[in-house]
């Protein structure tokens, strides 16, 4: 690991200050860390963030706001979110190790790198880590790239778990940086590869993430997270599934479906979920509406095998979300 300073501001103003500077948040440390070691990354100054007031989960007016340097685990726990969103309690339990979840926070969750291993990998071509040398996974190890939102530049899956299921809730996030505070949906917060795959989110420099809000809702809302892996202890996602119904009786009012372990990005499937509003919660109707769900796909050799999971599990998860109601 190279030579670092390490800072502690007192404020958030301060924090947002060092940073536009040139620091790099940090708060567990449960990516940057690890990448720092590897020499992946290199940076000259850490902001040490803990120590700021962005912690806790509270409801407002039927939203829920949780805190950005709140603990994984302390969510996956919390009272509130256990009895409304119990989803978001679900995917973050299946989306790291109790050693994990106690250091991660939710803003650091969300922006966590890639796990294509050509990134780590310093002597193999990557655009994400040294821009302009190509892509080795496209003809390389591609077996857990994605299918969806890939470029020639890059094909590395979108990791967090976390995020898949706050697209699929319509979830929103404040940030704050030296221009001032702005809002707008966790979905608007990731970039596709396109050209430019070393730039992965839309933050802008010294933006730091406040707050992430889950709207109200009305009706008889149920919903399940499924994660299939490769093995059943702590992995990234080969396919994951965030499915969220509303039900009167035994039809489908509202659907909501992101899916995650294909995309750049966590990938909604509004055809998907046209395909289920309206409809009765059937197994029939799970099956005609998840056919629609490879629309665009473009597999490889190493991962077609995605391209055969992905109706499967919207199918299951779907299922589950029906027999939780």
């Amino acid at each position: 690991m190279l030579p670092f300073r390490i800072e502690r501001p007192r404020t958030v103003n301060e924090a947002i200050n060092a940073a536009a500077a040139g620091g790099r948040y940090i708060v567990g440390g449960t990516t940057l860390y690890d990448l720092m070691r590897e020499e992946v990354e290199r940076p000259e100054r850490l902001v040490d963030i803990n120590g700021l007031p962005l912690y806790g989960v509270s409801v407002d007016n039927g939203a829920v706001v949780i805190g950005a340097l709140t603990k994984m685990s302390d969510v996956a726990a919390n009272p509130d979110i256990l009895h409304m969103h119990p989803i978001v309690s679900e995917t973050l339990v299946e989306g790291a190790s109790p050693q994990l979840r106690n250091m991660a926070s939710i803003g650091g969750n969300l922006l966590q790198r890639v796990r294509c291993p050509y990134f780590r990998m310093l002597d193999a071509a990557c655009n994400k880590r040294a821009p302009g040398t190509g892509c080795s996974a496209i003809d390389g190890m591609n077996g857990g790239t994605a299918i969806f939102g890939t470029s020639s530049s890059c094909i590395a899956t979108h990791p967090s778990d976390l995020a898949v299921t706050l697209v699929a809730l319509d979830a929103t996030m404040k940030v704050r940086g030296p221009k001032g505070e702005r809002i707008f949906p966790v979905s608007q917060l990731y970039r596709m590869p396109g050209t430019t795959p070393h730039l992965e989110h839309t933050l802008m420099p010294g933006e730091l993430i406040i707050e992430v809000r889950i709207p109200a809702y009305q009706g008889r809302r149920t919903g399940r997270y499924l994660k299939v892996r490769d093995r059943s202890s702590y992995e990234f996602a080969v396919v994951s599934s965030a499915a969220i119904l509303e039900l009167n009786g035994g039809t489908i009012t509202q659907a909501c479906v992101a899916v995650g372990g294909v995309g750049t990005v966590p990938w909604r499937m509004p055809k998907v979920e046209a395909a289920l509003t309206g409809k009765p919660a059937s197994r029939e109707v799970f099956e005609q509406a998840a056919a629609v769900s490879l629309e665009g796909h473009k597999a490889l050799p190493g991962n077609h095998h995605k391209a055969d999971l992905l109706p499967r599990t919207i199918v299951r998860s779907l299922e589950l979300a029906r027999d939780a109601a």
